[in-house]
């Protein structure tokens, strides 16, 4: 049986995404036909794999959840400024290189696939050091610095645009254009299900408001002023993190802290989606033709990529997006309350999402490593 190996971490995005891949390796055909947990092996595809992931925060919850062997190693926080806190993380970065050699040692994989994230460098330099063939993604425009770090050990690059591969400068000959991956559960989502999860009973349109799996506080604050005008055109269906006290729930509100294994079908039932432009939130979108009205993530403490996010899918046709001044001066409020009147526009808007959503990148990157590694018929 062929062994490949799987890291990245740190947030949500860094890892359903490669669990998405672990899905289309270990069952061929996983976007239409996986189950919702893909688990760690198949003897049908030939192929087992297991996960490289930070032994400290979401990690481990949630690759094991997906049925995946997991091993946690100390990973540092890569930083672009100076700080004292680099020195500290240069050490766990360290301890986390020589674990990971440890474990792929052990389990000797034929590959490894990063899908980034500051946990991702030690067992990519591992896996490099070892000899074992590493593939890396980047999900977003601009690639990361975890990204620019791992292409140095990469034989391919997967990357959701064609334009980063010119931003990867020399790098830019191992590039594959794949998309962004999406789980296979994605795929099959059903709205009737979403529906009847939420208890929707009338036809007013469902408004679904997203701040990633942790909230985002501009967007919950941005909702509870806005929620007279919203719940006037939407029923809001409100993720709103773990951290702030939604309104009270209504018919037509309605708060919860975290949507898990209910949120492809919440998504299929969604007309509009308002939130973040994370990679994840805007593929698992464009997969399901989801309309979208996104406030990027700007400012301090972040490199501008989900602003960049954002405008591809604008100019693809696929999203509005709201600037800092409309979210300051009410005309944020307007443009969503006038999607909501616009059926023409939300439909045009759907199939510019749907077509930028079509291709299963996950199938892609799986198919391009077993081939690259004569992997293809694994046995």
């Amino acid at each position: 049986m062929l062994t490949i190996a799987l890291t990245g971490g740190g947030t949500g995005g860094h890892i359903y995404p490669g669990i998405a891949v672990a899905e289309a390796l270990v069952t061929p055909g996983a976007a239409e036909s996986a189950p919702e947990n893909g688990g760690t092996s198949s003897a049908a595809s030939g192929i087992r794999v297991f996960w490289i992931g930070s032994r400290n925060g979401m990690d481990r919850s949630i690759v094991e959840e997906a049925g995946i062997l997991f091993y946690g190693v100390s990973a540092g926080k890569l930083r672009r400024y100076l700080s004292f806190k680099n020195v500290l993380d240069m050490f766990r970065v360290l301890s986390g290189f020589f674990a990971s050699r440890r474990i792929l040692k052990k389990e000797r994989p034929a590959a490894l696939f990063s899908k980034g994230g500051f946990v991702s460098v030690a067992p990519c330099a591992a896996a490099r050091s070892l000899g074992i063939p590493v593939f890396t993604h980047e999900s977003d425009l601009s690639p990361g610095l975890a990204t620019r770090i791992n292409a140095r050990f990469a034989r391919m690059i997967f990357t959701a645009y064609g334009e980063t591969a010119r931003r990867l400068g020399k790098y830019a000959s191992r590039v594959k254009v794949s998309g962004n991956p999406v789980r296979g559960v994605f795929f099959r989502a059903c709205r009737e299900t979403g529906r009847a999860f939420l208890g929707l009973s009338d036809e007013k349109p469902v408004l679904l408001v997203l701040g990633g799996s942790q909230g985002a506080l501009e967007i919950n604050e941005l909702v509870a002023a806005w929620l007279p005008g919203l719940v006037s055109r939407f029923t809001v269906v409100h993720q709103t993190g773990s951290k702030w006290e939604a309104p009270a729930a209504t018919e037509s509100y309605r708060p919860c802290r975290y949507l898990n294994r209910e949120m492809p079908h919440v998504l299929a039932a969604s007309d509009l989606v308002l939130g973040r432009s994370g990679a994840g939130t805007l593929w698992e979108c464009a997969v399901l033709g989801r309309p979208m009205v996104l406030i990027p993530l700007r400012g301090r403490g972040t490199r501008g990529d989900q602003v960049e996010n954002a405008e591809v899918f604008r100019k693809a046709g696929a999203a509005v997006v709201l600037a800092p001044e409309e979210l300051r001066n009410g005309q944020g409020l307007s443009r969503v309350l006038a999607l909501a009147d616009d059926a023409g526009k939300l439909a045009a808007m759907a199939a510019c999402s749907r077509e930028m959503g079509r291709t299963d990148a996950a199938s892609c990157i799986a198919e391009t490593m077993l081939h690259s590694i004569g992997g293809d018929n694994a046995s």
